[in-house]
């Protein structure tokens, strides 16, 4: 290590053995190694693509060649150093999971059927692989520690940013699967009964459903999907194993982490709905059964009326299924309450909430990312209706003195948040709660102040994007990264480099990953092979064009630069050193079963 004197090193190898309870012999010789780009794939190796149709519209998926980083010039201003490779170092390397939407498909509260009056509309309420999230999860977790080594210039990662969504449906099952399996807790992603899938896919009556076993009678079947005899109760009953995350993991709230479908407020009959006995699988039944009785009007003899029918299974358009009241829905309370349920490594407890955050009810929070970075995870989400966002004028305030003091002290920012500059233009309130909401222009305008917010890291759209805001004076601004969903096709999502090329210019290294199962689908039906299946399944959605989630080759693989916010020489080599020193021991840790709680 060039930048630590032999003192300092030895120094930082005790301490690090010491809390690790790692061999200290063993560690010098690990920390004395250059670092060297990882071995690790994501889509600098291969990507995933769309191949040949093999029946009616259905098409399989098939593997190209990766695609290296574009460089992107938009804040930068001129023509970087072609040498710049030569001397550059990493400043911080982390990784970006969102919308992940880690489903309950068994729950009663779904409603599927509403899919059935309009499609188009209610596309989402509805995927044919819905029972195989978790799935997706895990191996999707596999590819981020995997790539725990950059490809680009060997440093160690050293934070993960969960940027909302997690949930699909509030459920306390679907929260708890993600935080397990981001802790690295084998899960099994199952409600109701035992080992047997109970739901719409199932039942042969609901049409607008794929039906693995037999989807001859559905429109998924009309389209040219397959038939996979067994899929649900494998999908159901089998342990989802889970490596785990290797760094500290941080999460913020999505829409549909606050609200039904990532839209409306969840009324009291949902929640007890969502525990019950009866699922239902017509709209017609469903909207004379139970939509009424969202409506502020209700008497309360209808609802008794309607409690009463359920009980006595006299619905038509419903079937019955076991009770569960682990399904119930989260409060935005519990949802921060869950985050300190956690294992001591990764960590953090809380995972950026705090205790000062379950004391107040603020759902937002700042944490340090090593020494020169701070990290800020905000709540973009309407807690009144609508999927998307705006920010509270009190978060507002807060956010900007944030900013602030960070520059003040040196530190780099970045700021998390579930919605995008397309989609913070939510202006719901309720009379009681009129605060001032703040909007995409307003927020960018703020973030544009101060040259060390860098990038602005989000969801919600599914769709990968990087968008360059620049600021008024032509001398820079702050990159917004978009990624994918682990919904959706292409199922992606990345991992961010932040490297100083010593010439008064940084440059942001953005690299879609595909999670850890293969790109053609073997037809087992083993837990990475559906997630494989996923994949495919997803890529196949004939009511948007699945392609279009990629984004273009400049919204993918990149090399974002930007001028340098302050001189970074005031970063010393020796500090940097001992900063990756200690994240490169967390890793050892990690690798040998997490040595030290």
């Amino acid at each position: 290590m060039a930048g630590l004197s032999r003192r300092a090193f030895m120094a930082t190898v005790a301490g690090l053995s010491a809390a690790w309870a790692l061999p200290r012999a063993a560690l010098g010789e690990a920390l004395a190694r250059p670092m060297v780009p990882g071995a690790g794939t994501s889509t600098l190796n291969q990507a995933i693509a769309l191949g040949p149709t093999v029946n009616r519209g259905y098409r399989t998926l098939v593997v190209r060649a990766g695609e290296p980083h574009l460089p992107r010039l938009d804040l930068l201003g001129r023509e970087p150093d072609p040498n710049r490779d030569q001397r550059r170092r990493s400043l911080l390397y982390l990784g970006h999971l969102s919308d992940m939407h880690l489903m309950d498909a068994q729950s009663p509260a779904r409603l599927e059927p509403m899919i059935a009056q309009d499609h188009a509309s209610w596309a989402s309420a509805f995927h044919p692989h819905e029972t195989l999230t978790t799935h997706v999860a895990s191996a999707m977790v596999t590819s981020v520690t995997d790539l725990r080594i950059s490809q680009v210039t060997g440093a160690p990662l050293s934070a993960a940013f969960v940027t909302g969504d997690t949930a699909d449906m509030l459920s306390h099952h679907e929260t708890r699967w993600y935080i397990d399996l981001l802790d690295g807790q084998p899960i099994t992603p199952n409600s109701g009964a035992v080992g047997t899938y109970e739901g719409v896919q199932a039942w042969s009556e609901a049409e607008y459903a794929w039906h693995p076993d037999d989807p001859s009678g559905d429109w998924f079947g009309a389209y040219g999907f397959p038939a996979v005899p067994g899929l649900l109760d494998a999908a159901v009953s089998q342990q989802v194993e889970s490596v785990g995350l290797p760094v500290p993991w941080y999460g913020v709230y999505g829409n549909h982490d606050t609200l039904w479908l990532g839209t409306l407020a969840v009324p009291a009959s949902l929640r007890a709905m969502a525990q019950g006995e009866r699922k239902y699988w017509d709209w017609k039944a469903l909207t004379a059964g139970y939509l009424k009785d969202w409506q502020a009007e209700s008497s309360g003899l209808g609802r008794m009326l309607h409690a009463v029918t359920t009980q006595l299974g006299l619905q038509v358009g419903s079937r019955s299924v076991t009770a569960d009241p682990d399904r119930r829905m989260l409060q935005r309370q519990e949802f921060m309450e869950a985050h300190f349920r956690t294992t001591p490594n990764p960590g953090p407890v809380g995972h950026g909430f705090t205790q000062a955050n379950l004391d107040s009810g603020r759902t937002y929070w700042s944490a340090d990312i090593g020494p020169f970075t701070r990290a800020f995870g905000l709540d973009t989400c309407n807690q009144v209706a609508g999927p998307d966002g705006a920010l509270p004028e009190s978060q507002f305030q807060w956010l900007q003195a944030g900013l602030a003091h960070a520059q003040a002290e040196g530190k780099l920012a970045l700021v998390f948040s579930h919605h995008n500059s397309a989609t913070l233009e939510n202006d719901a309130t309720l009379p009681t709660e009129p605060e001032r909401l703040v909007h995409a222009e307003e927020f960018i305008a703020m973030l544009l102040k101060f040259p060390n917010a860098i990038a602005w890291v989000n969801g919600h759209t599914h769709i990968n994007t990087i968008t360059a805001h620049r600021n008024a004076e032509g001398t820079g601004g702050f990159w917004e990264i978009t990624t994918a969903s682990c919904i959706d096709y292409p199922q992606q999502q990345q991992v961010i480099e932040v490297v100083d090329n010593r010439d008064g210019s940084l440059s942001l290294f953005t690299t879609a990953i595909d999670h850890a199962s293969p790109a053609a689908w073997n037809g087992a039906l083993d837990p990475i092979s559906l997630a494989s299946l996923s994949r495919e399944l997803a890529a196949n959605d004939w009511i948007e064009n699945p392609a279009l989630r990629i984004g273009s080759p400049l919204d993918r693989n990149c090399e974002l630069l930007m001028p340098a916010p302050f001189d970074l020489s005031s970063i010393s080599d020796a500090a940097l050193e001992a900063a990756q020193a200690a994240a490169r021991a967390r890793l050892l840790s990690y690798e040998q079963g997490w040595q030290a709680t």
